[in-house]
Order: C-alpha cells, then sequence, then structure tokens
C-alpha cells in the first residue's frame, strides 16, 4: 500500500478544499467590490441558525471572535471567574484574557472532554459561584450535557458550548433529558450560548471564521450590535485569507515533501505576511492582534456556505473513515476514541510513542499526523503563564499532550490513504 508514498497526506493546511472551493476563492479574488458587504451574510446567518434551530445566529471573522463577543455580551465583572477545561487550544483562552476575565482550568478526561467530576469537586470546594463555564466539544465528541446542565443548573451557572470541533454532532441522554430537550439535538443548542469555528482545518473552513449562536434574545440582540461595533477586517486581511486555498492547492501541497519546497514556500509566505498564520505570535502571549475581534467578511462568507452545503457529505465521510480505522486498530496498543456521537473531525488516538509517530510519519512516510494537542493549551510554544496556566495543574491533560495523536477523516482522505496510515502504524502495534 506505499507505492503512493510521495503523495502528502495532511491533517492540516485546509484538509477540507476542494476544486470547487478553489475556484470560488479565484473568481473572488478578482471581485473585491464583493469583499466585505454583501447578501451572502444574512443568508449564512439565516440557514446556521435554522439548521441548529436557534433564535439568533451571528456571524465573526474567527471562533474566538465569536467567544469574546459571547463573553461581552455578558456584562461580566471584571476579573470573573471562567471555567474552561485545559488541552484545549490559546484561542479559547486569550478571547477570556481580552475580556478582562479570569480562565480557571479543569482537568480532562482520558476521552479528552472535561473531567466532570473534577469540576463538580472544583466548585465544591471552593465553595465559588462561577458564573461561567465554557464546556469544549474536542474533537467532535459531544460532552455529556445531561450531566453539565445538571451542575450548571444547582449553581447558576452560564454554559457557553464550545463548538469549534463538532459542528453537526448530536447529544441524546436519558430519556427522561431526551424528552425535556424534544430528543435527540446538535450541540451549541444546550447551553446559554455557543459558538463555531470554519478556521482552515476545522468542520468547515473559509480559513478564517465563526458563528456565535444562542435561544437567548438578550444575548443575540448584544452579538448583533457588538458585530456592528467591530467592524470588518482591512481588505487587505481578507486578501491573505482568498489566497490561502488558492497557494495551497497549486504550490504548497504539490511541492511539500520536494526538497520542503512547499513547506519553504508556505513559511517564506506567512512570514513576508502573503499568508496568514493560524496563530499569531501575539496570541501565543496572551495578547491580542488587531484583526480580532471583527465581523465575517461577505467573501469568506461566501466560501463558509459553499462548505456549509457540504457539510452532511463531509461529516458521513469523516464517519466512514473512523470506521476503519476502528476497524484495523482494535486490540492493539493504540488507545481509540469514544464512537457514540462522534463526527470525528479527527480520529483522535493515544500511543507512549505519540511524538516518536509523527515525526516518523512526516519524515519517512510523507504523512502529516496531527498533534493537537502537545501542551495542555496548544500551540506548544505557548506561553502559559500568560495564559494564568502552570505546570501540574491539570495533569492528565498534560499526560494526554505526551500521547496523543490525530488520523485524518477529512473529506481529501480516501481510503487508499487510511490504508497507507494503518500500514505505517502497523510497526507500532
Amino acid at each position: 500500500m506505499l507505492e503512493n508514498k510521495f503523495k502528502p497526506i495532511s491533517i492540516s493546511l485546509s484538509p477540507n478544499v476542494q476544486k470547487d472551493d478553489v475556484v470560488l476563492a479565484l473568481k473572488l479574488l478578482f471581485q473585491p467590490w464583493k469583499w466585505k458587504n454583501g447578501l451572502a451574510i444574512k443568508k449564512l446567518e439565516e440557514e446556521f441558525k435554522n439548521y441548529l434551530g436557534v433564535g439568533h445566529a451571528v456571524s465573526f471573522n474567527s471562533g474566538r471572535s465569536s467567544l469574546f463577543a459571547i463573553l461581552k455580551s455578558l456584562d461580566l465583572p471584571e476579573k470573573s471567574d471562567v471555567l474552561l477545561q485545559a488541552f484545549t487550544c490559546n484561542a479559547v483562552v486569550n478571547p477570556i484574557l481580552w475580556a478582562n476575565v479570569n480562565p480557571i482550568y479543569i482537568d480532562c478526561a482520558d476521552g479528552f472532554n472535561v473531567n466532570i467530576a473534577k469540576l463538580a469537586l472544583l466548585i465544591r470546594e471552593n465553595k465559588q459561584s462561577v458564573g461561567v463555564l465554557i464546556v469544549q466539544h474536542t474533537f467532535g465528541l459531544p460532552v455529556n450535557m445531561e450531566e453539565v446542565l445538571k451542575i450548571a443548573k444547582e449553581h447558576n451557572m452560564v454554559v457557553i458550548e464550545d463548538c469549534a470541533h463538532a459542528l453537526g454532532a448530536e447529544f441524546n441522554g436519558s430519556p427522561a433529558f431526551a424528552q425535556g430537550f424534544s430528543g435527540r439535538r446538535k450541540v451549541g443548542t444546550f447551553g446559554d450560548a455557543a459558538f463555531f469555528s470554519f478556521s482552515r482545518d476545522k468542520v468547515i473552513s473559509s480559513v478564517y471564521g465563526g458563528m456565535a449562536v444562542t435561544n437567548n434574545d438578550k444575548i443575540g440582540e448584544k452579538l448583533a450590535r457588538l458585530q456592528k461595533e467591530f467592524g470588518q477586517p482591512s481588505l487587505f486581511w481578507i486578501f491573505q485569507q482568498l489566497l490561502h486555498p488558492i497557494l495551497l492547492w497549486f504550490i504548497i501541497l504539490p511541492l511539500y515533501h520536494f526538497f520542503d519546497l512547499g513547506k519553504i514556500f508556505l513559511v517564506f509566505s506567512q512570514r513576508l505576511h502573503v499568508l496568514s498564520k493560524a496563530v499569531s505570535w501575539q496570541e501565543k502571549r496572551g495578547e491580542r492582534p488587531d484583526y480580532f475581534p471583527k465581523a465575517l467578511p461577505n467573501a469568506l462568507v461566501v466560501l463558509a456556505q459553499n462548505q456549509f452545503n457540504k457539510l452532511e457529505t463531509f461529516n458521513a465521510h469523516r464517519r466512514k473513515i473512523a470506521e476503519f480505522y476502528y476497524e484495523h486498530l482494535k486490540d492493539t496498543k493504540f488507545g481509540l476514541p469514544i464512537r457514540e456521537n462522534n463526527i470525528f473531525l479527527r480520529f483522535a488516538v493515544t500511543h507512549q510513542k505519540a511524538h516518536e509517530i509523527l515525526y516518523e510519519a512526516w519524515y519517512n512516510q510523507n504523512i502529516l499526523l496531527g498533534d493537537w494537542y502537545r501542551s495542555p493549551i496548544d500551540p506548544h510554544d505557548t506561553q502559559l503563564d500568560k495564559m494564568a496556566y502552570r505546570r501540574g495543574l491539570c495533569p492528565n491533560a498534560e499526560q494526554l499532550a505526551k500521547t496523543t495523536l490525530n488520523l485524518p477523516t477529512h473529506i481529501n482522505i480516501s481510503m487508499e490513504d487510511a490504508w497507507r496510515i494503518v500500514d505505517f502504524l502497523s510497526r507500532y502495534i
């Protein structure tokens, strides 16, 4: 199965991009009058609202801008405590810092989501009435919202769902809970508010983008006001994002393992600010770049809409590839993810030699497996002290950061690619 060894298999770098997305980006690149404002914005917001069955959906230029807008809409007192799990990205922590409130970390369970027992214990031991809880549906696996909402109700907490990995995932719960919530429902509809990401490596992608949703009219009205206040990003920033799928398709991926030319081109393009980085150096220090928070410009909405139209196909493909991995990695040394309700943004596995596997896959096989997360707050070079995190605070999250790697499930992964990955992993079984 190694005859196509030199064809790169990537899990990031906008993996969802298909030919129609590239053609669309090319057309938009030469239509600057469509870049900032247009009818596509309200259309996507309306379709997103109807898809989830929520009262309000307001678009922003990233998931972090969406979370920041939600936090601002809550009118929290300065230095309020916001609970969130470790084993997350600084894109979740930074909006908390930018809103001048305090991140309080909870350890995660082995299934990558928040440890609900530790959440309850933290609140009880500290005798806090913590105002806000952010629950992260990691890698597309829904949190047990029945247990979370029970705790939140007891302590009068606002619940924000982090659905950056989980667009299309559903949760049901016990019969009593399901009746209270009209049966099986999509994540993002259980809490007081939720946010989604359309970043380059998420369920759908417009390179940058996000959506804040809520059924609370007061929050929804404030989100709409904040969208107007934030305004649009610059024309140059929009140009950078439109260029990303085009250069990726024609230059970066085809040359990625050819004497590292693709990687060199990517790095220099980012250093010269031709392309944007997924996470800026400022964010790794808790600082806010000037392009956050902003509204989602019309051109990127058009890209997001094209991907949103393919959502069910994307997620069906993810589940199909995940089933293949389950079949071929069962009864091995690889710890496998939970199956139930999972949309498998990535197929996250654990192994004691995770980092060695990541290194060998790239350098010897041209397979770029995922490294979410190599740190309790990723990327790995994030300054943890700037995130108000100290080593040893969440030991399970820190252990998972040493042993977790992700297998790709996106639409451009063929069954032949999956065979190639499994064949490579077989040496570690």
